[in-house]
């Protein structure tokens, strides 16, 4: 990437233009932090002499993004080998097609409008001015691509240094007005870089939380992707709780404060109990949302009786408030599914003893299906004793169900879990058509099955026993008389 930035920087500078490397990219390159393939560059060139000049390194494709943004976007596609091919692999041109991006945008400036209070934003000239426009100070620095030269009009290196957030310029509200997005944006890179929030700044984000409110819940989903996937998501939750952010995203998180545990409120409430999970489970976007979301109705179910406190069908409800959350920030249906199984299972996987039957366990991987990965790593990441006789024995329960159901799907992966007797099968042998007097028999000897009761290959077994059960309920034997 750094060469093809590096031949653009000449193409530029030959036809009098500049061109910088700027934001996250000049950031994580002097934190020598591992960051996106993709390049952020600025330009005084306009948009129509950008898309000219580019046309000498033969993008794959030239996308203008917004007229009123300036940036013009570029793809190349190259081939790469996957890291994991063999040498044999490699001989035979196992390759794979991967994309990286360029976004090279317009020197950004104001104008002052004297009948608006506002001012217009337009193409600029000056690199420090669009500088001036970016958000945080770590982000307002760019790079010479040719010189090496880091541009830091506002002490962005020395913000670095001090892992802090600050605002660029002497007004931070100013910067979240330009894009309240921004007050958001400020609690997930605390939690992608353990940074700290400089104290007006993070003063100005508790004054204008509420303009949060005003951004599509589209941008506000693809922030909260990038704080829960992050190094620090406990952090990142945390400061959107104590800024007054949580309450324009996700206000059911605030009920979880105070809502203790165990009677006497001697333990640690559901709020710090759900951050902690957060920042156990894997960084996966499923995981962690299952995370946030596992215990979230706990406060609406809680109930004493006896000195104990319950939550009595907490992951069911929790499943329904959680797909509400999820569809008020306009997830996909298939991330929806997915994270309200988990909530709703949890308690399931966390129910597991050694005492269970092959078949219990067997029931359990059906019903999770391609979740159980996620739905065993949330179960580990639920153990948050401050204990550590109980946490290593809590761990070790996961890890023998995690071994158990290897161990079974590596054995239906041999003899597939299936009822010995198919619908042809079970028709002929008692002489009636399709109709709805199949599926109970079929779903009962598929039970048999998976409790190992019955070999999925023992067709005389399975004879028997849905003739008894045939026998045992008298309604299904007037069902489907007709004959297919």
């Amino acid at each position: 990437m750094l060469e093809r930035i590096l031949l653009l920087a000449r193409i530029f500078h030959d036809h009098g233009k500049q061109l910088y490397m700027v934001g996250g990219t000049v950031r994580d390159l002097l934190l020598q932090r591992n960051s996106s393939p993709d390049a952020d560059l600025t330009t005084d060139a306009t948009p129509d002499e950008v898309k000219r000049l580019v046309e000498a390194v033969h993008p794959s494709a030239v996308v203008l993004v917004g007229e009123q943004f300036g940036t013009v976007r570029l793809h190349f596609r190259h081939t790469e080998r996957p890291a994991s091919a063999s040498a044999e692999e490699s001989e035979s041109g196992a390759s794979e097609t991967a994309e990286d991006i360029v976004e090279i945008t317009t020197f950004r400036t104001e104008r002052y409008n004297p009948d608006s209070r506002k001012p217009e934003v337009g193409f600029g000239t000056v690199l420090e001015e669009d500088l001036l426009r970016r958000d945080f100070t770590i982000n307002a620095m760019a790079r010479d691509p040719l010189s090496g030269a880091i541009i830091d009009a506002f002490s962005g290196r020395a913000d670095l240094e001090a892992r802090v957030l600050r605002a660029v310029g002497n007004d931070p509200a100013k910067r979240f007005e330009e894009d309240p997005l921004r007050l958001l944006r400020a609690v997930r890179f605390a939690a992608q870089l353990d940074f700290a929030i400089e104290a007006q700044t993070a003063e100005a984000i508790a004054r204008q939380a509420s303009s949060l409110a005003k951004i599509s819940r589209e941008r506000v989903r693809e922030e909260m992707n990038k704080l829960l996937v992050s190094p620090r998501p406990a952090l990142g939750l945390r400061l959107m709780v104590d800024l007054g952010l949580m309450e324009h995203v996700i206000p059911e998180v605030l009920e979880l404060q105070g809502v203790s545990q165990h009677p006497g409120g001697h333990s640690k409430d559901v709020y710090r109990h759900v951050l902690q999970v957060v920042q156990n489970a894997p960084p996966r976007l499923v995981t962690r949302w299952a995370a946030l979301m596992h215990d979230i109705a706990k406060p609406r179910t809680r109930t004493v009786d006896e000195g104990k406190v319950h939550f009595f069908g907490h992951e069911d409800v929790g499943a329904h408030m959680a797909r509400d959350i999820l569809k008020r920030l306009k997830f996909d249906r298939d991330h929806i599914e997915r994270v309200c199984r988990l909530v709703r299972m949890h308690m399931r996987s966390n129910a597991y003893t050694s005492d269970w039957t092959d078949g219990a366990v067997r029931r359990l991987m059906l019903e999770a299906d391609e979740a159980l990965p996620d739905l065993l790593d949330l179960s580990q990441a639920d153990i948050t004793s401050y204990r550590q006789e109980k946490v290593s024995r809590a761990v070790a329960r996961v890890q023998e169900l995690r071994a158990r159901a290897a161990f079974l799907k590596e054995e239906a992966e041999r003899v597939p879990l299936k009822s010995p007797l198919d619908g042809n099968e079970l028709m002929e042998l008692f002489g009636r058509g399709p109709g709805p007097w199949l599926k109970p028999i079929k779903e009962h000897l598929l039970g048999l099955v998976i409790d190992g009761k019955l070999a999925p290959d023992d067709k005389a077994g399975a004879t028997e026993e849905a003739e008894a059960f045939m026998a045992a309920h008298s309604e299904l034997q007037t069902a489907g008389e007709q004959r297919g």
